[in-house]
């Protein structure tokens, strides 16, 4: 599998070597060790993910899936991510940013006495490649055999795939850290945020773009976090947005965004030499500042929404 990883000079990274044993579902795919997975299983698996997150589950085509989140009680973003809706009962959550334990946990409080069965999918990894699905489109999911499936993470600009199977099946490359660098710039570029530990519970759903996702509903009915996310998007209060940037390698997220002497931003995800900015919708066109270094703005690729 050729992959691109997304640094100052674009360059192309060597081919990954698949060790001749590695299943024919997964050959060319390597592990992202990031990313966890959490499934909800039970009668009440689609009502309860209906009401705790921000998407419309429930109008959710079986065997589809969609960009969802989790928000504070304050409609600030917990944890951003890929929601699979497999059948009438199995809702699969891919946490590109890991805590699957404490967020399966906190989840843990809310179920009362609906029907649905909270769980940590060790078993289960997920695997990438930086070409185009072979079955899966947009957000139709493919059924490879077993629980092993595939979903469409890219566009034409930009093809990816990500498959979801036995951890024993998936193989982990040495070079696999470069791999999930490569993934997580290709994340930014599309606008997908990342959140750090530091990030989460900082941001509104708006302020992370994620309505270029369809990250979110104004339309269904109360999700922790909903009345917030509904005033600002009728009332046309939100100012700031995620924007692309090249910044030095080394910038955290956390680092204030400066034009001229006075801080207008933060950045709230970072991967190598780019990073995604809160800032204001209207700024002027001075150059831009990150740790004290010139930032370039980027654009920001689209194809990524389901």
């Amino acid at each position: 599998m050729a992959y691109h990883g997304w640094s100052r000079n674009a360059q192309i990274l060597d081919p990954v070597h698949v060790p001749d044993n590695l299943p024919s579902d997964f050959a060319g795919f390597s592990r992202l060790p990031g990313h966890q997975l959490l499934s909800l299983s039970g009668a009440d698996a689609a009502a309860f993910a209906h009401a705790q997150f921000s998407s419309d589950v429930t109008a959710l085509p079986l065997r589809h899936w969609q960009w969802s989140a989790w928000l504070t009680a304050k409609g600030r973003a917990i944890a951003v991510f890929q929601l699979l809706r497999l059948d009438q009962e199995r809702i699969v959550v891919v946490l590109a940013d890991g805590d699957a334990d404490a967020i399966a946990s906190q989840l843990q409080r809310f179920v009362f006495r609906r029907k649905v069965r909270i769980e940590v999918r060790n078993d289960l990894a997920v695997a990438a490649s930086f070409t185009a699905p072979e079955s899966a489109s947009g957000r139709a999911i493919a059924q490879l055999g077993g629980e092993n499936i595939e979903l469409d993470l890219g566009s034409d600009a930009l093809p990816r795939s990500l498959r979801i199977g036995s951890a024993d099946a998936v193989a982990t490359h040495a070079d696999s850290a470069d791999i999930a660098l490569a993934w997580r710039q290709a994340d930014l570029r599309y606008g997908l945020p990342r959140l750090d530990a530091d990030q989460r519970e900082q941001w509104t759903p708006q302020q992370l773009g994620l309505d270029r996702l369809n990250g979110y509903s104004v339309k269904k009915g109360c999700y922790p976090g909903q009345e917030i996310v509904a005033r600002t998007h009728f009332l046309g209060k939100a100012k700031r947005a995620l924007q692309l940037l090249r910044v030095v390698e080394g910038t955290t997220s956390g680092t204030q965004v400066h034009q001229k002497d006075a801080a207008i931003g933060t950045v709230a995800s970072v991967a190598g030499d780019l990073a995604l900015a809160v800032l204001p919708l209207e700024i002027a066109p001075e150059p831009l500042s990150v740790g004290g270094v010139q930032a370039a703005h980027l654009p920001l690729l689209d194809g990524l929404a389901r």
